[in-house]
């Protein structure tokens, strides 16, 4: 049964490689079939979901912020007086969500 599986599956591979290669590549002048694959930045930026501010941040991020924050003497210690947003971005950059 098992050989059945494995001969069923290579035989599935063999007939896709050989389909694309019938096909051939595109030639040189048909770029308009590939005009949908990219966008332009500005596009894509639109598309792309924006980060989230500051203030929209659950609890548990705030707490795994809170616990990177307090590995750090220093972070700690600005986290205590300058919030916990602040203290991150400044000792590691941008938060990640």
């Amino acid at each position: 049964m098992k050989t059945l599986i494995i001969l069923v599956l290579c035989s599935l591979a063999v007939l896709c490689v050989a389909s694309d290669a019938a096909t051939g590549p595109l030639p040189a002048g048909d770029i308009n079939a590939q005009e949908g694959l990219f966008v332009e930045r500005d596009q894509a930026a639109t598309v792309v979901r924006q980060k989230r501010a500051s203030g929209q941040l659950s609890l548990t991020q705030l707490e795994s912020l809170r616990e990177v924050c307090e590995a750090n003497f220093d972070c700690e210690n600005m986290m205590d007086t300058e919030g916990i947003i602040a203290a991150y971005t400044a000792y590691y950059g941008p938060i990640p969500y």
